[in-house]
């Protein structure tokens, strides 16, 4: 399997906190089966992105692993106006392995009502939007009809594998039920923090989706999808996602709502 999306590299920003816990994650991830791990380091109002420094931890961090697991460079880019006219100015600074995919990150606050014409923009630039956990932001729960809109644009969805199993409450796993079945996910990600709370490992996630929607799509979601990423090509297929299903009274991600 193939993580796109981690925390992995030591002292960084809200991941792992040192070197000896980046090695537990890492040996974490090869034990688990993941091959390929992606270093994205938030670029935030916090954290500032400082592509030397990931080459740098990201030198050190393969060194002491042993190369276990192969590791690449990426972003978790957070969505707000002066990352964006900086990713505009330079495509390949915050994509993932320097080609064409960009994790999207927004705010839990606000969607800007511009966010069609900026995704459009980078589009044109040759990036290519991954949006990152839905499921987990209240706002995009609300937008389900704007994120299918986004994905008809050109962009991409990624879940997290621990909201499959139900690690961020029940709400956050009917959403991401709710997005696969509707065929708006492209992407299963650790966004592995650490090697306890928030590991990086994606294998009971993976036996949970192959058992629930299918092998063939289990293999698109962890391997095939994220292998394209790797290198900056096409995604092998890209299904139609399904028309929404209609309105109902209930609020259609509710925890209440009964579980299959």
């Amino acid at each position: 399997m193939i993580d796109i999306h981690s925390h992995v590299l030591p002292g960084l920003d809200d991941g792992s906190p040192s070197l000896e816990e980046s090695l537990r994650m890492v040996r974490m991830a090869a034990e688990t089966g993941t091959t390929d791990l992606v270093a994205t380091p938030h670029a935030n109002l916090r954290y500032r992105f400082d592509p030397e420094a990931v080459e740098r931890k990201l030198a050190e961090l393969a060194e002491a692993s042993g190369g276990g697991v192969r590791l690449h460079r990426g972003c978790d880019f957070h969505f707000y106006f002066d990352n964006i006219q900086d990713a505009l100015a330079n495509p390949t600074k915050y994509t993932i392995n320097h080609k064409k995919y960009l994790l999207v990150e927004f705010s839990d606050l606000l969607i800007a009502k511009t966010t069609d014409e900026v995704f459009a923009r980078m589009l044109e630039a040759g990036m290519v939007p991954i949006i990152t956990h839905p499921e987990r932001n209240f706002l995009l729960h609300r937008r389900l009809d704007t994120l299918q809109g986004w994905v008809g644009q050109g962009c991409l969805v990624q879940v997290t594998a621990q909201s499959l199993l139900g690690r961020f409450g029940s709400e956050a796993r009917n959403a991401c039920r709710e997005l696969i079945e509707r065929g708006l996910v492209h992407f299963v990600a650790s966004d592995g923090h650490d090697s306890q709370d928030r590991p990086p490992r994606l294998d009971i996630a993976y036996q949970r989706v192959a058992k629930r929607y299918g092998g063939a799509l289990a293999e698109r979601l962890f391997l095939a999808n994220p292998r394209a990423v790797l290198y900056g090509e096409p995604l092998p297929e890209i299904p139609e996602p399904e028309p929404p299903p209609p309105r109902k009274w209930y609020k259609p991600w509710s925890g209440a709502r009964r579980e299959k």
